[in-house]
């Protein structure tokens, strides 16, 4: 008996797929098969041929084929301050220049145009999918639709107010809204946004709670940035910010904790008991003079663990792939053990552990027949590059995101040959001169 030959809408042929669950696997020379924006099969390309008939196929036979990375922190629209106040200390840099450029400039207008542009950036550097804080949300989550991005648009709360809202309630009661008017986009989820323990209230953490218990939305903010913030803690609270947030019953699985970087051996005990995610932002960590976090610590207890950029005024790039090779040398630096994190595992990070944290990973973070066909490709075709050994090695401590090559969200191609395939880039970088022009005329 013949078996028929399937039609499906695209198939993927690479030198190496680096599928990441499970882990540690590379697979020589096999395709992709996408069919409705899913994988429906991951095999020999051999066995492809005889099996699949694609309306489109593409052929990648000196790249390695990867899930799409997953960018746990960022403020996207934040990209229109890129480089407006370097070499400050965090709070300094907040309470002297970002926080007063904000009261003066941030708009709706403004977070549609910033995040367009962080999204074409993203996605060059082969992010699929983001996790944003910020103000705005509807216009961030209308930047990221536009773009055919994946987004989880964090729904902020503070307790000052904004040229968004007033207050804690009109944040939360803005931010629902939206997520009831979009609940229906395919790329789009939501999580809750509470900035940080010193710009949130007791009585507002518990609003925070009680949603996302009630919704189900991940909690994702700032937590033990910097020596100051602890300090700050103890002598208006009387306690350290992870010891007041598990006094609030805040500590559970739907936390993402964002840098994470000051950590006594209990509070990470503490995070591991609780099966709470961190998100590691190595680069803005390092360029705030916030310190560097326990990564390896984390990861023996557990944790998991995704990379984030936080966003372009505080990095200045939204590039993953850097994140990727700054985090596992920090590891390693840090824990005085070459064998600290490993690329396999920092490339985990990079995808599945950042799909994790936001509840996504049943979605994406991995090459699995069934999940959405979030995928990047990148070239290893190059002198800088050679020889290659070893493909995950290179996609930690060689490649960068101008090796980014093709990338595909839901299964539609967002960059081919390097190239946006929508988004207009010139039109982008003129729109940034003018906001540039407005913010330091």
């Amino acid at each position: 008996m013949i078996t028929p030959v399937q039609v499906v809408d695209l198939i993927i042929e690479a030198r190496w797929v680096v599928p990441v669950d499970p882990a540690g696997v590379v697979l020589d020379n096999y395709a992709v098969v996408v069919d409705h924006g899913r994988i429906v099969a991951l095999l020999p390309q051999s066995e492809a041929a005889g099996r699949f008939s694609a309306r489109s196929r593409k052929n990648l036979d000196q790249h390695v084929l990867i899930p799409g990375l997953v960018n746990l922190h960022t403020h996207a629209a934040m990209s229109l301050l890129r480089g407006l106040a370097d070499d400050l200390p965090l709070m300094e840099w907040l309470q002297q220049h970002v926080w007063p450029a904000e009261a003066l400039h941030v708009s709706e207008q403004f977070v549609l145009d910033g995040t367009m542009l962080a999204c074409a950036e993203m996605l060059r550097a082969g992010i699929t999918c983001f996790n944003d804080m910020y103000f705005f949300p509807g216009a961030a989550a209308e930047a990221a639709r536009a773009a055919g991005i994946r987004a989880v648009i964090g729904l902020i709360t503070v307790d000052f107010p904004s040229n968004y809202a007033t207050d804690a309630d009109d944040y939360l009661a803005k931010g629902l809204a939206v997520r009831d008017q979009l609940l229906d986009e395919p790329l789009l989820s939501f999580c809750l946004a509470p900035h940080a323990p010193y710009t949130v209230s007791e009585r507002s953490f518990s609003r925070v709670l009680t949603l996302a218990e009630q919704i189900e939305l991940p909690i994702h903010l700032h937590l033990h940035e910097t020596v100051q913030e602890i300090d700050d803690s103890l002598k208006r609270f009387g306690m350290r910010p992870i010891e007041r947030l598990r006094r609030l019953g805040l500590l559970s699985p739907a936390l993402i904790a964002v840098h994470a970087v000051h950590l006594e051996a209990y509070e990470i005990e503490l995070l591991a008991k609780h099966g709470c995610s961190v998100a590691h932002c190595p680069s803005s960590n390092l360029k705030l003079a916030s310190g560097i976090a326990p990564i390896a610590e984390l990861f023996a207890k557990g944790i998991n663990i995704g990379l984030g950029t936080d966003g372009a005024a505080s990095n200045n790039r939204l590039d993953l792939l850097q994140e990727m090779r700054l985090a596992a040398l920090l590891a390693k630096g840090r824990s005085g053990r070459a064998d600290a994190i490993n690329a396999h595992q920092v490339l985990r990070m990079a995808t599945l552990g950042g799909a994790r944290a936001l509840g996504l990973e049943a979605c994406i973070g991995s090459i699995s027949v069934g999940k959405a066909a979030d995928l990047c490709a990148i070239s290893i075709n190059d002198v800088a590059l050679a020889p290659c050994y070893d493909p995950v090695s290179h996609l930690a401590y060689a490649v960068g995101r101008e090796h980014v090559s093709d990338v595909w969200v839901g299964g539609r191609i967002r960059v081919e040959s390097g190239q946006l395939v929508e988004n207009n880039e010139t039109g982008l970088i003129k729109l940034a001169l003018l906001w540039q022009n407005k913010i330091r005329p």
